[in-house]
């Protein structure tokens, strides 16, 4: 059965389906495209993908042991010595050809993302636009981040001071499934461009795209031993990486965050973690409502809500909350679904059968309990295995577990509140702290609440897209959202050693001159005194 061919349901205002297009998954992934990503990958055992449309296999895959992971560090290893010693303009130039061939080969790719996570081709789109941009931006800053700096010295004039960036040699990568191109090969690209290799365990669910952009990379120049994939269940092969890496780089659930630190911390290696979250959205008195509706479709439906910066709780003053839920849920249940490798449809799938039982779990749970089930709601097996209709819960309480738990579906609450204060206490009252959202028709006021916010990212009049495409400012997670930033010079910085180096000119930073210790005691403390009066760095 099509989508088009879906019946409709009766008793509630149906979502209508999205017209299917023309291309199949045996068109896309065929035996020949998985044979040429695949040919990189340390792998001695097999395993399979599936796409969520479907439930079908996608591709075998070859399948990481331990033994393997030791292995593709190893090459790694050896590739980022010479890798290391290419000047990082020539690195960077990768960067730029790599950007240039995403936007041309693009349909590509779209069609992997879809295939492999269950997104509608718009929200995919999303992840194209946000490797380009990145790819763009370290292209061209990455010889301003990387180059050495020269500091104020010890004593003015005598000491000389220069910071130097070093790789950190070879980072592993474990990457989640629900973004596979902008949460794999757009993690990594500040790690080569800084002269690192990779070894990146991505979902094996959705690793066809990060092969694909792997072998794109290469294509743009990067050595292809610069840059490992391996594949395998996650507590197998991520401890694995873990152990071996220099650097590690994590997306995913704050628990195996906590498991992925506990074994970097134990080797004294760096780590870098962007976890979960139950972010907000404020909208308040002054806000445009119409506007402030046509944003929280986007912000809380974008790929089925399997965003980590999506917004799970909306918090709306009461004064317009009836007008606003109006507009929100007529919108909403006019949201279309659709499974085509096309353009058109408004949501997607979600990626497989646990999110599908977590979300009917936490919708269930809250009806049951007295919540009220303004929009959706229903699964849509007419559709697809995994379809969830887009939902709107209203009377939600703090005991209804979709109340404090990360969902990570399409499902937001609506609460009510009275005062600005009453607002932004009951945004942070959450363990996590990743983005939120502000509307309002005053853009300082937005952004003095948005100060208040404890989130990395806050979003004045949008949901989660501005903060997050502005690659030269930082993004990530506060409290039990994570450690370290992605974007800017942290997201790069952080894949680096720093090193200061201190010449010493003309006279020694020890007494000198005749000087005895007493003397040289008086000398140095005038010159502080002197330092501080000249406002000396």
């Amino acid at each position: 059965m099509t989508d088009a061919q879906a019946p409709a349901k009766t008793g509630t205002n149906p979502l209508a389906p999205a017209p299917e297009g023309a291309r199949t998954a045996t068109d896309v992934v065929t035996p020949e495209l998985v044979a040429q990503l695949t040919k990189g990958v340390v792998g001695s055992g097999r395993t399979a993908n599936h796409t969520p449309f479907t439930g079908e296999k996608l591709a075998d895959l070859p399948e990481s042991t331990p033994e393997d992971v030791q292995k593709a560090f190893e090459a790694a290893r050896t590739a980022q010595a010479v890798w290391a010693q290419v000047p990082v303009r020539q690195r960077a130039a990768v960067l730029l050809r790599f950007h240039d061939l995403v936007l041309e080969r693009q349909a590509e790719v779209l069609d992997l993302i879809q295939l492999e996570t269950g997104k509608a081709r718009l929200h995919a789109h999303e992840e194209v636009q946000a490797v380009a941009v990145a790819a763009r931006h370290y292209g061209r800053k990455a010889p301003a981040y990387l180059k050495p700096k020269r500091h104020a010295g010890a004593m003015p004039t005598l000491t000389r001071v220069t910071e130097l960036r070093h790789p950190r040699g070879v980072v592993g990568q474990i990457a989640p499934w629900n973004y596979p191109l902008e949460l794999s090969v757009g993690d990594a690209l500040p790690a080569f461009v800084a002269g690192n290799a990779v070894v990146m365990k991505p979902d094996t669910e959705t690793c066809l795209t990060a092969l694909w952009a792997r072998d794109l990379l290469i294509e743009a120049g990067l050595p292809a031993d610069v840059f490992q994939v391996v594949l395998g269940d996650g507590p197998v092969v991520g401890p694995e990486v873990v152990r071996h890496a220099d650097y590690v780089s994590f997306t995913g659930s704050t628990r195996t965050g906590r498991e992925v630190a506990q074994g970097a911390a134990a080797r004294l290696v760096g780590v870098s973690l962007e976890l979960g979250g139950k972010n907000a959205m404020l909208v308040l008195q002054d806000a445009d409502v119409e506007k402030a509706a046509a944003g929280a479709v986007r912000a809380c439906f974008s790929s089925a809500g399997q965003l980590c910066i999506s917004i799970e709780r909306l918090y709306v003053h009461e004064s317009i909350a009836d007008a606003f839920v109006e507009r929100f849920a007529a919108r909403t249940r006019a949201m279309r679904l659709g499974k085509s490798l096309a353009y058109g449809a408004d949501m997607g799938s979600l990626v497989g059968e646990r999110q599908l039982e977590t979300v009917t779990r936490h919708v269930e749970e809250a009806v049951a309990k007295g919540a009220k089930l303004v929009a959706g709601g229903t699964a849509r097996p007419d559709i697809g295995p995994y379809f969830f209709e887009p939902t709107i819960l209203d009377d939600v309480e703090p005991e209804m577990t979709v109340c404090t738990e990360e969902t990570f579906g399409p499902v937001v609450s609506i609460y009510r509140f009275k005062t600005e204060d009453e607002a932004i206490e009951l945004a942070n009252s959450t363990p996590y702290g990743l983005n939120s959202s502000v509307w309002t028709k005053d853009g300082s006021r937005g952004r003095a609440v948005a100060a208040r916010l404890r989130t990395g990212t806050v979003n004045v009049n949008e949901g989660y897209a501005p903060a997050y495409g502005s690659v030269q400012s930082p993004m990530g997670g506060m409290k039990d959202s994570g450690l370290g930033r992605r974007h800017g010079s942290e997201g790069i910085l952080k894949y680096t050693e720093a090193q200061t180096v201190a010449q010493q000119r003309l006279l020694p930073m020890a007494p000198s001159l005749g000087m005895d210790d007493e003397k040289y005691a008086q000398f140095m403390s005038r010159s502080l005194r002197l330092m501080k009066a000249f406002r000396f760095r």
